[in-house]
This record gives C-alpha cells, sequence and structure tokens, in this order.
C-alpha cells in the first residue's frame, strides 16, 4: 500500500521530492522521540542504556528513516508519562 502525498515536489527544483504522509509521521514522531529525550536531558546513548532501546534505533527513530514499532511507541509513552517510574523499574539510577 502506498502513502498519499503530504507535500508534493516543487517541480521548479530538482533536488526537491515528494513527502509521503508516512514520511511525515516518521518526522513527527521522531521530533517527538529527539523532544522526550532533550526534556531528560540525556543523549541518544545514555536514554538507550536506561530505557533498554538501542542506540541505533533511537537514531533511526529520530531522524524519521523509520516508525517504531506499535509496542516501541506505547513504551515511549510511559516514559513520556512517568519516566523516574520507567527507571526505577529498569534498574536506572
Amino acid at each position: 500500500m502506498t502513502s498519499a502525498i503530504a507535500i508534493p515536489a516543487d517541480p521548479d527544483d530538482p533536488d526537491d521530492f515528494d513527502v509521503t504522509e508516512a514520511a511525515l509521521e516518521r518526522a513527527y514522531m521522531g521530533r517527538r522521540v529527539r523532544k522526550l529525550r532533550n526534556r531528560l536531558g540525556m543523549t541518544q546513548q545514555e536514554f538507550a542504556k536506561v530505557f533498554g532501546i538501542p542506540a541505533n534505533s533511537i537514531r533511526q527513530y529520530e531522524i524519521g528513516r523509520y516508525m517504531p514499532p506499535p509496542a516501541v511507541r506505547a513504551y515511549l509513552k510511559v516514559i513520556e508519562m512517568e519516566p523516574e517510574m520507567v527507571k526505577r523499574v529498569m534498574g536506572a539510577q
């Protein structure tokens, strides 16, 4: 299934390209992950270690290359709501 075009390419710019709705969704999710990580004052490596998500996955989510799977999106919501509780559960100080 293809995703609809959210932002069409500028026909006068040979370096521009269409942006699909899926790509836009990935970009918004990436921003959300980055803002969460920054709000917690953590680097990608620190966030990965504390919350048990591979650092490479964090990088890929933040640049919008991949959308986190549904279970990871749910986990990120829990981290957003209760980061200290998750840290305790995960054994972080």
